[in-house]
């Protein structure tokens, strides 16, 4: 395809169009009565049939995928983008066609696809025209994105705008254009389990109708047959692709630039069919590619303000064309990051996230720590490893240090008397003969073992002790002080017990201190009757001094004696031994004279 220099004839048609476009601005909206759509009006955008159908469909060459992906240029250079006017005789015709053609270095962080009028818009079924958007936008150059319902707005396809899903085509076939996250360009058909990928998802994606470019190599029959489904408001499929009309399409070349292609024309009259620009774009060393909404639809703004040539008539005037108010758009602006807020842990310059400490990747959305570093015991923070309650360390691989536990090991635990700490709450577990929440309570008495959960078996209910629940313990400090004290209370509390059942016992005759007196007068008495009989004794030992003499009758004889007397019936006589009545005691014992 040759490029023809500008001859003067075509420099005051230029002049012309240039004078038209201003007025046009003036106008209103157009009449939209330059239509074309693959499909009827009325009837579903896309293929009823499924992505398996596409996959099975399609050349063994390509196996099991049915889309390419080619890693995106990121030259940061100035300018963000390279914005070109051709003018060009369509090889085999008589037919020129003017166009642009927009080279962009780092689609990453300079291309969107936006809502009309901004966010929101396919919401409210909002149209705009690519001037209004592409100055909320921001935008240095902008052209039509993907097809609309030209009676309800609506938007159609998929739609995924600055990593927001707008909209969801729930697995329509047609021919997509996508940016993921990790700056990978998607062209072809998706499977719905692609277009919501979260491993690196979409952060821009749009449909267009036929993939114009594949590896290369023209596409054009394959995508009739994957997309191909019924008669459009021009006529059918094939009509829609080999009219000549104002087109508008996006690919990419080896290096990953993106190539946003448009042309003028008009339906039937000018412009260009979709194998001329499959062709067109092939020779300027396009890979892949597919074709966006074209006819009167297809609008290039630069610098905010319209750089192509309307078809549609204006509403006011039909004398004049106006540019047609379209859904989405293709924004090429200053850098952006992906995403512009850097995930909130980076901040975005020229284009690129600077990630705060702890985070990496494009968009600041990977931690530094990953699993699964932290082990079973952490989870990664932006910080490092966030340890469980109980552990510690680089990795969380420790557990606290003896006599702290919690979140950190910063809490210090309160166990006492040997007792442990669980390290995760602090509880602790008691060793045998304590108890108390931190172990301060040695077990009371008559209790013993772990928890003092056991009775002592001592005789008389005898403490035992705490730990082995022997019965022959010493008690020492302040326990034995106790038991000394509760001794000594039971002796005065057990001795006031008795005197007062004393007390209520039925008292004698005579009291214990009459009994007293009693028996000391008894036994004075007896000792002084002991002394003076031994006085008595002395004075009659001393009034007869000489009488030792004594009679010696044997006890036979007086026996006999008395027996023969008795015998013979007279009157008892007396004995030898008896005395008479005027005889006195002295006369008992008197010997001869």
């Amino acid at each position: 395809m040759a490029t023809l220099s500008v001859n003067s004839h075509f420099a005051v048609l230029l002049i012309w169009l240039g004078y038209w476009m201003s007025e046009c601005n003036n106008i209103g909206p157009s009449l939209d009565d330059d239509l074309l759509s693959p499909y009827l009006y009325g009837h579903s955008h896309g293929p009823s049939h499924s992505h398996r159908h596409v996959r099975d469909c399609q050349s063994v060459v390509n196996g099991n995928v049915t889309h390419q992906t080619w890693p995106a240029s990121n030259h940061t250079g100035v300018p963000v983008a390279e914005s070109k006017v051709f003018i060009s005789n369509v090889p085999g015709t008589t037919r020129w066609v003017t166009g642009h053609i927009t080279v962009v270095h780092d689609p990453l962080r300079t291309v969107s696809v936006l809502e009309p009028g901004g966010p929101g818009g396919c919401g409210m079924n909002r149209r705009e025209a690519v001037e209004e958007t592409a100055r909320a936008g921001r935008c240095l150059y902008a052209q039509n994105g993907g097809f609309f319902g030209t009676k309800t707005g609506e938007c159609l396809g998929n739609l995924v705008s600055d990593g927001v899903q707008v909209r969801d085509s729930k697995g329509l076939q047609n021919a997509q254009f996508g940016i993921r996250r990790d700056g990978t360009l998607v062209f072809g058909y998706l499977s719905e389990e692609d277009v919501k990928d979260e491993a690196n998802p979409f952060v821009q994606l749009v449909s267009g109708v036929v993939w114009l470019l594949r590896n290369s190599q023209v596409y054009i029959n394959q995508s009739i047959e994957a997309e191909c489904d019924a008669t459009q408001e021009t006529g059918n499929f094939l009509r829609f692709v080999d009219v000549v009309s104002a087109r508008t399409a996006v690919g990419h070349d080896k290096e990953g630039k993106l190539i946003l292609f448009h042309i003028d024309g008009q339906t039937d009259h000018r412009g260009m069919s979709l194998w001329e620009v499959a062709d067109f774009l092939k020779g300027q060393g396009v890979i892949n590619a597919i074709n966006l909404d074209g006819g009167g639809s297809s609008t290039y703004v630069a610098n905010g303000s319209l750089a192509s040539y309307p078809s549609d008539h204006c509403v006011s005037d039909p004398m004049w064309r106006c540019p047609r108010r379209i859904s989405t758009i293709l924004c090429v602006h200053q850098p952006h990051c992906q995403p512009e807020d850097c995930s909130g842990h980076g901040a975005c310059i020229n284009g690129h996230c600077q990630c705060q400490e702890g985070w990496s990747g494009t968009g600041c959305d990977t931690l530094v720590c990953q699993p699964p570093t932290c082990g079973a015991h952490g989870v990664c923070t932006q910080d490092g490893c966030a340890c469980d309650a109980g552990w510690r360390g680089e990795i969380c691989s420790q557990v606290c240090d003896l006599g702290f536990y919690g979140d950190g090991c910063n809490q210090t635990c309160t166990c006492t008397n040997g007792g442990s700490c669980d390290t995760v709450h602090g509880g602790c577990s008691c060793p045998i003969g304590f108890r108390g929440d931190s172990c301060e309570q040695e077990c009371p008495l008559g209790l013993y073992g772990l928890d003092c959960g056991k009775e002592c078996q001592c005789q008389d209910m005898c403490p035992c002790d705490p730990v082995t629940g022997s019965c022959n313990a010493l008690f020492q400090g302040e326990k034995n002080q106790s038991i000394q004290r509760a001794g000594h209370c039971l002796a005065n509390q057990m001795f006031a017990i008795w005197s007062e059942e004393e007390a209520h016992k039925s008292k004698p005759y005579l009291s214990e201190q009459c009994w007293l007196i009693i028996t000391g007068l008894l036994t004075s008495l007896l000792l002084a009757s002991l002394v003076g009989h031994l006085i008595m004794c002395r004075r009659a030992a001393a009034h007869h001094p000489g009488r030792v003499d004594y009679s010696y009758v044997p006890l036979t004889e007086i026996g006999a004696c008395s027996s023969v007397v008795r015998g013979k019936g007279s009157q008892p006589s007396r004995g030898v031994f008896e005395m008479e009545d005027s005889d006195s005691q002295d006369e008992l014992w008197s010997g001869p004279r």
